[in-house]
């Protein structure tokens, strides 16, 4: 029974940190002004018009 308890702390921890690794994601996407967004999009498409 104790096996079980760990496996489910476990699980839930790793559910926390994955919540956590995408609020940081979506707080930089967030950070971006409307003017860095399109910069950066132009700038893909010039790379993948170059390949």
């Amino acid at each position: 029974m104790k096996v079980w308890k760990v496996v489910g702390l476990a699980g839930l921890v790793g559910v926390a940190a994955t919540g956590v690794v995408i609020a940081r994601g979506e707080r930089k996407r967030r950070a971006y002004t409307p003017e860095e967004v399109r910069d950066r999009l132009k700038e893909r498409v010039k790379q993948s018009a170059h390949a």
